[in-house]
């Protein structure tokens, strides 16, 4: 059961984590182009398009610490501060996400904003990911581990 558990675990994080990395860094330098070209709807499109991205797999990836906290307990590591830092990581990153990432996101589709906003919002969307791929670190590092990985 671990290993299947584990196995939906990693796949949700590809599948959930992973598109909202991409859309979320893909969305500020789209934004500066709608607002350099406000008549241009395809730029307007794009925008509208990688927010939803955002914010759909933002929900689909509630399903990655559902499933790692179910692994972790298979597991017997809850307790192993590898872990809690994960955790810790991981609601800082929701938390930049849906305060600082995505609010700002809704502006500009809104058509509010300005190029600030966009330099704020690439800021924040650094923060975001970087958070990521430090949970990813040591989720696959796991120091302290006694599990041989």
């Amino acid at each position: 059961m671990t290993k299947f558990l584990l196995a939906v675990h990693v796949l949700a994080a590809i599948v959930a984590i992973g598109p909202v990395t991409v859309a979320a860094s893909m969305f500020p330098p789209a934004a500066r182009r709608a607002l350099a070209a406000p008549d241009d709807a395809h730029a307007a499109a794009s925008v509208r398009l990688l927010h939803r991205i955002c914010q759909v797999y933002a929900a689909v990836g509630l399903a990655v610490p559902v499933f790692g906290f179910a692994t972790a307990g298979a597991m017997g590591v809850t307790g192993d501060p590898w872990l809690i830092t994960s955790i810790v990581l991981t609601v800082l990153a929701a938390g930049v996400l849906l305060v600082l990432v995505l609010p700002r996101q809704e502006v500009l589709v809104e058509g509010g904003g300005a190029q600030e906003t966009t330099v704020r919002l690439a800021m924040f969307t650094g923060v975001f990911n970087l958070l990521w791929a430090t949970v990813t670190v040591l989720m696959i590092v796991r120091p302290g581990s006694t599990t041989g990985a």
